[in-house]
Parts: structure tokens; sequence; C-alpha cells
């Protein structure tokens, strides 16, 4: 795991993505969402629903840490850079540091740890709990992010907006 990070963070560095925040701050936590310091995550149940039984626990742990780190770079391109600011209402969304990857990717590992603690129905209900409890707190949430990503809807960007008014 730790040369998956260390080959991560080479990649990110080598896109141009700062060690550290592009603003400067040292601030480790932020909860406006309409700023560069936030990043969304993504969530690896489907690889529990797919593969259990047929891959080993550990197996489907290294895929899932496989595909948090792929994300992580994919997230970071111009490209999808360009998609989140597009369509997203991270208009000052330039990128992650290559620390937010990392803790991002740390992240992960511990939710993926606890998910394979908890009896499923408590990991569904609490995915639920908290996504639902960002869309009242700050208008905005994993399944919202992936939806505005995928399938872009004027109305909700602007419901979303409206908490800046």
């Amino acid at each position: 795991m730790i040369l998956l990070l260390g080959v991560t963070a080479v990649v990110l560095s080598m896109m141009g993505r700062p060690w550290w925040c592009e603003a400067g701050d040292p601030s480790l936590w932020s909860i406006d969402i309409w700023s560069r310091h936030n990043s969304q995550h993504l969530v690896y149940g489907l690889l529990w629903l797919l593969l259990r039984g047929v891959i080993s626990p550990m197996g489907r742990a290294a895929i899932a840490i496989g595909v948090e780190t792929a994300w992580e770079i994919v997230e970071n391109t111009n490209t999808m850079i360009e998609r989140y600011r597009a369509t997203t209402i991270s208009l000052d969304y330039y990128g992650d540091s290559v620390t937010n990857s990392l803790g991002d990717i740390a992240a992960f590992v511990l939710g993926y740890l606890g998910a394979t603690a908890l009896p499923v129905w408590l990991s569904i209900v609490g995915f639920i709990v908290v996504d639902g409890l960002l869309l009242m707190w700050i208008r905005d949430s994993l399944l919202l992010n992936v939806l505005m990503l995928l399938h872009p809807i004027e109305s909700v960007k602007a419901w979303q907006l409206e908490h800046l008014q």
C-alpha cells in the first residue's frame, strides 16, 4: 500500500498538482464547498456486491484501493477539473493537492475498513444519513456530485447556489 501511495503521489506531482493547497493556507479541513479547499469522494460497495464469494476480502480491498488511487489521478486531469467546474458548483476548483489526494485515499481506506467491520445494513444506513445531512447542511453530497458530473441539472445547481445568496 505504501508503494501504491508513493506512485500516486509521484504521478500527481508530475501532473503539476501542488503538494499542498494552492491557496497557500495551512488549513487541514474545510466545510466550504464553494472553495478550492473541498473535494468529493467515491463509494465502493459495488465491489462487495459483485465480487463477494468470488474474490477474497483482501483481493476486493486491493481492487478498491486501486480504483480509489486511479480516481484520484483521473479527478486531477485537466479534463475532469474542467468538467467539475462546468457542471457542479465547484467553480473555484483547480484540482487537489497531492496531500489532499493522499488524504482522500487514507480516508477511503479507513471507511473501507469500517464498512468491513460493520453490518451491511448499518453501512448503508450510515451512508444515507451522512449523504442526507450533507444535502441539508451544505447542499452538496456524494450522490448529488455524481449526478451533476454525469447528468447536470440546472435547477439543482441553482438550488445549490441559493445558499450563497
